[in-house]
């Protein structure tokens, strides 16, 4: 049942570039559905900028990238805002917020956030709390700012928006619907008895019509070379990575940055699997319950999928959990002790405790579902898309240069690094972490 009141309309519009934004808009969003909003989320780039003189309250979230630069998917959305000729009235009626995320170790920390803020104020918009700037130095992370700015941000609000009479906001007791729900497949055919396709599943090159490879339309690259350049016993293991990029459109420079998508290793994948007890070959398909949600990449995630390519491809079980995982992870714990530790986890007062747990060990999704086995065998598979995050594409800087390269050669390189962290205490760590882009070469 739709609890949001109409009127209360509210937009979440983030710039993105690893993902950490995207993670953070969701959040505000998910908050603002208890608050009764009617609540949606886009990149900047996919939002249809002509609404937004329409909207009543929008909140803007972005990060910073390079040397301060605006994420790719927020490039033609800014590129609009700085029309000269723009009206000074054409925000007037729109309430906004915005929230940097950065790291103040560079020379332009939340340098895109602080133009976005003040490019909206010279279009006559009405911010409605001050200019947030996250900072990953920060002791205790981003969150440190996020959260006082929230709850002003929650506070201005619902000043501005209030509630009818009567009605309250939704607890946080109560479990939100999944974003998505998971159809399972029998013999090859949809709940319907449809028959799927052969080709369904692929990761084949499609024609790009001129166009260059991007996240949603990725380009296959073979793999011309994995060459180790440190020495066997260096704790770092730097690799020469060759691919050839034959028909792909790219043009690039050498330090222009290259995207690659990577793949979880085996064993971290058979471990998840073990973890929670699924069958790994059982198929399934995707349909949005939030009507907003947008369904994953079919080059990140096939159509059908089994569980194993999911968990190969799509969830990043290897990565740290943010603080929404034990909120939500809580929801489903029936045991008190893991409850109570849960909820101490995604607490405000408990991130000294979830860092020392989490952070400092680089404990993994993985992990900490191991340390929780009554919370993790009572997860709806449902709910997995919520509990873990998509795995983001890593950046590498190319190494090679096009010009000096023969017209029979299509070659892309980059190095790649990585530590293996060997954790000396058991306290801080069971096992030895590996990173996951390795495995995309392997």
């Amino acid at each position: 049942m739709d609890r949001t009141v109409p009127e209360r309309r509210l937009v979440v519009l983030y710039g993105s570039q690893t993902g950490t934004a995207q993670e953070v808009a969701e959040h505000i969003a998910r908050t603002a559905r208890r608050a009764l909003f009617n609540t949606r989320v886009f990149a900047m780039d996919n939002y249809n900028i002509a609404d937004l003189i329409t909207e009543p309250l929008v909140v803007f979230v972005c990060s910073t990238t390079g040397q301060g630069e605006e994420p790719d998917n927020m490039k033609t959305f800014w590129k609009f805002l700085l029309r000269k000729n723009l009206p000074v009235t054409s925000l007037a009626a729109v309430k906004f917020a915005v929230l940097g995320l950065g790291d103040s170790s560079y020379q332009k920390f939340n340098y895109v956030a602080k133009k976005l803020y003040r490019r909206l104020l010279q279009l006559g918009g009405n911010p409605i709390t001050s200019l947030g700037l996250a900072d990953d130095q920060h002791d205790l992370g981003p969150d440190a700012v996020i959260d006082p700015w929230l709850v002003t941000l929650w506070d201005r609000a619902m000043v501005f928006f209030p509630l009818p009479n009567g009605v309250q906001v939704i607890s946080d007791d109560i479990l939100l619907p999944p974003k998505f729900k998971m159809t399972f497949l029998d013999n090859g055919t949809t709940a319907k008895g449809k028959e799927l396709p052969e080709s369904y599943g692929q990761s084949t090159n499609v024609d790009l019509a001129g166009e260059k490879p991007s996240q949603t339309h990725p380009f296959y690259a073979p793999l011309l070379g994995n060459e180790r350049v440190t020495a066997a016993g260096h704790f770092q293991d730097v690799r020469l990575v060759r691919l050839d990029i034959s028909g792909s459109n790219i043009e690039y420079q050498p330090g222009d940055v290259v995207y690659v998508q990577p793949r979880n290793v085996p064993d971290a994948v058979d471990d998840f699997i073990a973890c929670l007890g699924l069958d790994p070959d059982l198929q399934f398909t995707l349909e949005p319950v939030d009507p907003d949600a947008v369904l994953p990449p079919v080059s990140q995630l096939p159509v059908p999928c089994t569980i194993r390519e999911c968990v190969e491809r799509y969830w990043d079980v290897q990565s740290i959990p943010r603080r929404y995982f034990f909120e939500l992870l809580a929801h489903f714990a029936s045991n008190e002790l893991e409850k109570e530790k849960l909820q101490e986890f995604s607490s405000a007062e408990g991130q000294q405790e979830l860092y020392s747990y989490c952070n400092r060990p680089r404990r993994s999704i993985v992990e900490v579902l191991q340390d929780f086995p009554y919370a993790r065998r009572e997860i709806p598979l449902d709910y997995l898309f919520d509990l873990i995050p998509a795995m983001r594409p890593r950046a590498f800087s190319i190494a090679s240069c096009q010009q000096v390269l023969t017209v029979a050669e299509h070659r892309l390189v980059f190095f790649c690094t990585y530590i293996v962290a060997i954790s000396y205490s058991l306290v801080l760590s069971k096992t030895p972490h590996l990173g996951i882009a390795p495995a995309a070469y392997g």
